[in-house]
Protein backbone atom coordinates (compact mmCIF):
# COMPACT_ATOMS: atom_id res chain seq x y z
CA UNK A 1 0.00 0.00 0.00
CA UNK A 2 1.47 3.34 -1.08
CA UNK A 3 -0.40 5.60 1.36
CA UNK A 4 -1.18 4.89 5.01
CA UNK A 5 -2.30 7.63 7.41
CA UNK A 6 -3.18 5.45 10.41
CA UNK A 7 -2.67 1.74 10.97
CA UNK A 8 -5.37 -0.52 12.40
CA UNK A 9 -3.73 -3.79 13.38
CA UNK A 10 -6.40 -5.17 15.69
CA UNK A 11 -4.48 -8.30 16.68
CA UNK A 12 -1.47 -6.25 17.82
CA UNK A 13 -1.15 -4.08 20.92
CA UNK A 14 -0.93 -0.41 19.94
CA UNK A 15 1.49 1.27 22.32
CA UNK A 16 1.25 4.81 20.93
CA UNK A 17 0.73 6.95 17.88
CA UNK A 18 3.49 9.50 17.48
CA UNK A 19 3.50 12.39 15.08
CA UNK A 20 4.64 10.09 12.28
CA UNK A 21 5.02 6.54 13.64
CA UNK A 22 2.59 4.01 15.04
CA UNK A 23 4.28 1.80 17.63
CA UNK A 24 3.09 -1.68 18.59
CA UNK A 25 4.23 -3.70 21.60
CA UNK A 26 5.14 -7.24 20.59
CA UNK A 27 6.35 -8.28 24.02
CA UNK A 28 10.09 -8.72 23.65
CA UNK A 29 10.39 -5.97 21.05
CA UNK A 30 8.51 -3.12 19.42
CA UNK A 31 7.11 -2.80 15.90
CA UNK A 32 7.71 0.65 14.39
CA UNK A 33 5.45 1.55 11.48
CA UNK A 34 6.30 4.72 9.54
CA UNK A 35 3.01 6.15 8.29
CA UNK A 36 2.64 8.85 5.67
CA UNK A 37 1.65 11.50 8.19
CA UNK A 38 3.76 14.63 8.18
CA UNK A 39 4.19 17.26 10.87
CA UNK A 40 5.42 20.82 10.69
CA UNK A 41 6.00 23.14 13.62
CA UNK A 42 5.06 20.14 15.79
CA UNK A 43 1.54 19.90 14.35
CA UNK A 44 0.47 16.86 12.30
CA UNK A 45 -1.03 17.79 8.94
CA UNK A 46 -4.38 16.38 7.86
CA UNK A 47 -3.17 15.19 4.46
CA UNK A 48 -0.56 12.41 4.08
CA UNK A 49 2.49 12.49 1.82
CA UNK A 50 2.30 9.32 -0.32
CA UNK A 51 5.19 6.84 0.20
CA UNK A 52 6.78 9.12 2.82
CA UNK A 53 6.76 6.40 5.47
CA UNK A 54 8.54 3.95 3.19
CA UNK A 55 11.17 6.55 2.38
CA UNK A 56 11.78 7.39 6.04
CA UNK A 57 12.01 3.73 6.98
CA UNK A 58 14.56 2.98 4.25
CA UNK A 59 16.71 5.98 5.12
CA UNK A 60 16.70 5.19 8.84
CA UNK A 61 17.55 1.56 8.18
CA UNK A 62 20.47 2.68 6.01
CA UNK A 63 21.91 4.90 8.75
CA UNK A 64 21.26 2.41 11.54
CA UNK A 65 23.32 -0.15 9.64
CA UNK A 66 26.03 2.35 8.76
CA UNK A 67 26.71 3.96 12.16
CA UNK A 68 27.09 1.01 14.54
CA UNK A 69 30.81 1.83 14.86
CA UNK A 70 29.79 5.06 16.61
CA UNK A 71 26.89 3.93 18.80
CA UNK A 72 24.65 0.90 19.10
CA UNK A 73 21.03 1.32 17.96
CA UNK A 74 17.68 -0.33 18.46
CA UNK A 75 17.25 -1.74 14.94
CA UNK A 76 16.67 -5.51 14.71
CA UNK A 77 15.27 -6.17 11.23
CA UNK A 78 12.98 -4.76 8.56
CA UNK A 79 12.42 -8.12 6.86
CA UNK A 80 8.71 -8.85 7.37
CA UNK A 81 9.40 -12.57 6.90
CA UNK A 82 11.37 -12.48 10.16
CA UNK A 83 8.61 -10.74 12.13
CA UNK A 84 6.62 -12.65 14.79
CA UNK A 85 3.78 -14.75 13.37
CA UNK A 86 1.10 -12.40 14.69
CA UNK A 87 2.36 -9.78 12.21
CA UNK A 88 2.03 -12.01 9.14
CA UNK A 89 -1.55 -11.03 8.28
CA UNK A 90 -0.40 -7.39 8.04
CA UNK A 91 2.67 -8.08 5.88
CA UNK A 92 1.34 -6.13 2.91
CA UNK A 93 0.94 -2.94 4.95
CA UNK A 94 4.22 -3.48 6.83
CA UNK A 95 6.43 -4.19 3.83
CA UNK A 96 8.94 -1.40 3.30
CA UNK A 97 7.63 0.91 6.02
CA UNK A 98 8.32 -0.92 9.28
CA UNK A 99 11.03 -2.36 11.47
CA UNK A 100 11.40 -4.42 14.61
CA UNK A 101 13.35 -2.59 17.30
CA UNK A 102 14.65 -3.32 20.78
CA UNK A 103 12.80 -1.91 23.76
CA UNK A 104 14.65 0.95 25.43
CA UNK A 105 13.97 3.42 28.20
CA UNK A 106 13.73 6.70 26.32
CA UNK A 107 15.87 9.59 27.55
CA UNK A 108 13.69 12.75 27.70
CA UNK A 109 15.87 15.03 25.55
CA UNK A 110 16.26 15.47 21.82
CA UNK A 111 19.86 15.85 20.75
CA UNK A 112 20.13 18.48 18.03
CA UNK A 113 23.39 19.18 16.23
CA UNK A 114 23.68 22.30 14.07
CA UNK A 115 26.45 22.81 11.56
CA UNK A 116 24.82 25.82 9.90
CA UNK A 117 22.61 28.65 11.11
CA UNK A 118 18.97 28.21 10.08
CA UNK A 119 15.42 28.01 11.36
CA UNK A 120 14.87 28.85 15.03
CA UNK A 121 18.64 29.19 15.43
CA UNK A 122 18.73 32.06 12.97
CA UNK A 123 15.83 33.82 14.69
CA UNK A 124 17.63 33.65 18.04
CA UNK A 125 20.97 34.68 16.58
CA UNK A 126 19.47 37.83 15.03
CA UNK A 127 18.14 38.89 18.44
CA UNK A 128 20.81 37.66 20.84
CA UNK A 129 23.90 36.63 18.87
CA UNK A 130 23.45 33.13 20.29
CA UNK A 131 21.86 29.78 19.52
CA UNK A 132 20.39 28.10 22.61
CA UNK A 133 22.54 30.39 24.69
CA UNK A 134 25.77 29.47 22.89
CA UNK A 135 27.63 32.64 21.91
CA UNK A 136 28.51 32.79 18.22
CA UNK A 137 30.78 35.09 16.18
CA UNK A 138 29.35 38.40 15.00
CA UNK A 139 28.50 38.99 11.35
CA UNK A 140 26.98 35.63 10.46
CA UNK A 141 24.19 35.64 7.90
CA UNK A 142 21.34 33.20 7.48
CA UNK A 143 22.59 29.75 6.39
CA UNK A 144 26.21 30.53 7.34
CA UNK A 145 28.37 27.57 8.24
CA UNK A 146 29.22 27.62 11.94
CA UNK A 147 32.89 27.52 13.01
CA UNK A 148 32.18 24.02 14.34
CA UNK A 149 29.02 21.96 14.93
CA UNK A 150 27.17 22.85 18.11
CA UNK A 151 25.04 20.66 20.37
CA UNK A 152 21.68 22.22 21.28
CA UNK A 153 19.36 19.84 23.14
CA UNK A 154 15.62 20.29 23.40
CA UNK A 155 12.79 18.76 25.37
CA UNK A 156 11.07 15.78 23.81
CA UNK A 157 7.33 16.30 23.29
CA UNK A 158 5.16 13.56 21.81
CA UNK A 159 2.35 16.11 21.55
CA UNK A 160 2.82 19.88 21.23
CA UNK A 161 6.00 21.86 20.85
CA UNK A 162 9.54 20.79 21.69
CA UNK A 163 11.44 23.53 23.50
CA UNK A 164 15.11 24.39 23.11
CA UNK A 165 16.96 24.10 26.40
CA UNK A 166 20.52 24.72 27.47
CA UNK A 167 22.87 21.87 28.22
CA UNK A 168 22.57 22.71 31.92
CA UNK A 169 18.81 22.11 31.82
CA UNK A 170 19.37 18.87 29.89
CA UNK A 171 21.82 17.78 32.59
CA UNK A 172 19.16 18.44 35.21
CA UNK A 173 16.91 15.98 33.40
CA UNK A 174 19.34 13.10 32.83
CA UNK A 175 22.59 13.99 34.62
CA UNK A 176 25.90 15.46 33.44
CA UNK A 177 27.48 12.07 32.72
CA UNK A 178 24.77 11.08 30.27
CA UNK A 179 24.39 14.47 28.60
CA UNK A 180 28.14 14.71 27.99
CA UNK A 181 28.12 11.25 26.41
CA UNK A 182 25.11 12.17 24.26
CA UNK A 183 26.82 15.37 23.14
CA UNK A 184 29.93 13.46 22.10
CA UNK A 185 27.98 10.74 20.27
CA UNK A 186 25.65 13.23 18.55
CA UNK A 187 28.50 15.33 17.18
CA UNK A 188 30.34 12.20 16.01
CA UNK A 189 27.20 11.02 14.21
CA UNK A 190 26.71 14.45 12.65
CA UNK A 191 30.31 14.68 11.46
CA UNK A 192 30.25 11.16 10.02
CA UNK A 193 26.98 11.74 8.17
CA UNK A 194 28.04 15.22 7.03
CA UNK A 195 31.25 13.86 5.50
CA UNK A 196 29.35 11.04 3.81
CA UNK A 197 26.62 13.29 2.42
CA UNK A 198 29.05 15.85 1.02
CA UNK A 199 30.27 13.11 -1.31
CA UNK A 200 26.65 12.88 -2.49
CA UNK A 201 26.53 16.67 -3.00
CA UNK A 202 24.31 17.16 0.06
CA UNK A 203 24.98 19.47 2.98
CA UNK A 204 23.69 18.32 6.37
CA UNK A 205 22.72 21.65 7.90
CA UNK A 206 21.35 20.22 11.13
CA UNK A 207 19.77 17.07 12.52
CA UNK A 208 18.31 15.64 15.69
CA UNK A 209 18.82 12.31 17.39
CA UNK A 210 16.98 10.48 20.14
CA UNK A 211 18.52 8.02 22.55
CA UNK A 212 17.45 5.51 25.16
CA UNK A 213 18.95 2.97 27.53
CA UNK A 214 18.75 -0.69 26.54
CA UNK A 215 18.15 -3.59 28.93
CA UNK A 216 21.81 -3.41 29.97
CA UNK A 217 21.64 0.34 30.62
CA UNK A 218 23.75 1.16 27.53
CA UNK A 219 23.07 4.31 25.53
CA UNK A 220 21.31 3.38 22.30
CA UNK A 221 20.28 5.39 19.24
CA UNK A 222 16.50 5.08 18.78
CA UNK A 223 13.54 6.45 16.81
CA UNK A 224 14.89 7.53 13.39
CA UNK A 225 18.20 8.70 12.03
CA UNK A 226 19.18 11.39 9.54
CA UNK A 227 15.94 11.52 7.60
CA UNK A 228 14.25 14.48 5.88
CA UNK A 229 11.91 14.61 8.90
CA UNK A 230 14.73 15.06 11.40
CA UNK A 231 17.31 16.91 9.27
CA UNK A 232 17.90 19.79 6.89
CA UNK A 233 19.54 18.72 3.63
CA UNK A 234 20.81 21.29 1.12
CA UNK A 235 22.25 20.88 -2.36
CA UNK A 236 26.00 21.45 -2.10
CA UNK A 237 26.51 22.89 -5.60
CA UNK A 238 23.96 25.66 -5.03
CA UNK A 239 24.96 26.47 -1.45
CA UNK A 240 25.55 30.14 -0.71
CA UNK A 241 25.11 31.88 2.66
CA UNK A 242 22.44 34.56 2.84
CA UNK A 243 20.13 33.18 0.14
CA UNK A 244 17.46 30.49 0.24
CA UNK A 245 18.96 27.04 -0.07
CA UNK A 246 17.97 24.30 -2.52
CA UNK A 247 16.71 21.80 0.01
CA UNK A 248 15.71 18.14 0.16
CA UNK A 249 13.62 18.02 3.30
CA UNK A 250 10.22 19.33 4.38
CA UNK A 251 11.26 22.98 4.09
CA UNK A 252 8.90 23.34 1.13
CA UNK A 253 6.06 22.55 3.53
CA UNK A 254 7.36 24.90 6.23
CA UNK A 255 7.75 27.70 3.67
CA UNK A 256 4.18 27.23 2.45
CA UNK A 257 2.78 27.30 5.98
CA UNK A 258 4.77 30.44 6.76
CA UNK A 259 3.55 32.10 3.56
CA UNK A 260 -0.14 31.73 4.43
CA UNK A 261 0.25 33.20 7.91
CA UNK A 262 -0.86 30.09 9.80
CA UNK A 263 -0.55 30.52 13.57
CA UNK A 264 1.18 27.12 13.96
CA UNK A 265 -1.57 25.84 16.24
CA UNK A 266 -4.05 23.01 15.56
CA UNK A 267 -6.02 22.55 13.45
CA UNK A 268 -3.59 22.58 10.51
CA UNK A 269 -4.54 24.21 7.22
CA UNK A 270 -5.48 22.23 4.14
CA UNK A 271 -2.47 21.40 1.96
CA UNK A 272 -2.78 22.01 -1.78
CA UNK A 273 -1.96 19.10 -4.06
CA UNK A 274 1.01 21.02 -5.42
CA UNK A 275 2.63 21.23 -1.97
CA UNK A 276 1.97 17.54 -1.29
CA UNK A 277 3.61 16.56 -4.59
CA UNK A 278 6.58 18.91 -4.12
CA UNK A 279 7.18 17.54 -0.62
CA UNK A 280 6.97 13.97 -1.88
CA UNK A 281 9.48 14.80 -4.60
CA UNK A 282 11.95 16.21 -2.06
CA UNK A 283 11.73 13.06 0.05
CA UNK A 284 12.17 10.81 -2.98
CA UNK A 285 15.27 12.68 -4.11
CA UNK A 286 16.70 12.42 -0.58
CA UNK A 287 16.26 8.65 -0.67
CA UNK A 288 17.90 8.33 -4.07
CA UNK A 289 20.87 10.48 -3.12
CA UNK A 290 21.45 8.96 0.31
CA UNK A 291 20.65 5.28 -0.17
CA UNK A 292 20.53 4.36 -3.84
CA UNK A 293 23.57 6.28 -5.07
CA UNK A 294 26.29 4.47 -3.18
CA UNK A 295 29.94 4.53 -4.14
Amino acid sequence: MDTIYNTRFEDLKLLRRGKVRDVYDLGKCLLFVATDRISAFDVVMTEPIPRKGKILSQISTFWFQKTTHIVKNHFITNNVNDYPTECSKYSKELEGRSMLVKKCNVLPVECIVRGYIAGSGWKEYKKEGTICGIQLPEGLVEFSKLPEPIFTPSTKAEVGHDENIGIEQAAELIGWDKINILKDISIKLYNYASDYLEKKSLILADTKFEFGLDENGEITLIDEALTPDSSRFWLKEKYSPGILQYNFDKQVLRDYLESIGWNKQPPPPHLPEEIILKTQEKYSISLNRIVNDND
